[in-house]
């Protein structure tokens, strides 16, 4: 079985992460403190649905970016009262969209592991 550590340096990207944490600051310096602006001012979860239509459109993943910033200042500053984190399981997983997964097939024997 794998280690987190070889899960992380295979399926992870610190690039990612370093790219959120330069667009967040940067954006601190054109909008100022995020807590001063969301949600009251701002919804959050209202920008991410616009971006994800930017990127399928240019391909740009700067706006996955956005989409994973704008995902955390919700997860931060929720624009719903009643926001909550509650973990599901596999069955309430709402899944892959019109995809598969490598484990699946290696499970259902379509392809060899």
């Amino acid at each position: 079985m794998a280690t987190r550590d070889e899960i992380l340096k295979r399926d992870f990207s610190e690039a990612f992460v370093n790219k959120m944490k330069n667009a967040i600051e940067t954006s601190h310096y054109k909008y100022g403190w995020m807590s001063k602006t969301y949600p009251e001012l701002a919804q959050a979860y209202k920008c991410i649905a616009e971006r994800l239509e930017a990127y399928e459109k240019t391909h740009n993943t700067e706006y996955l970016i956005d989409v994973a910033n704008f995902a955390m200042i919700e997860f931060m500053y929720p624009a719903f009262k009643n926001a909550h984190y509650t973990p599901t399981d596999s069955d309430k997983s709402v899944g892959l969209a019109g995809g598969i997964s490598y484990k699946e097939l290696m499970e259902e024997g379509v392809v060899n592991g």
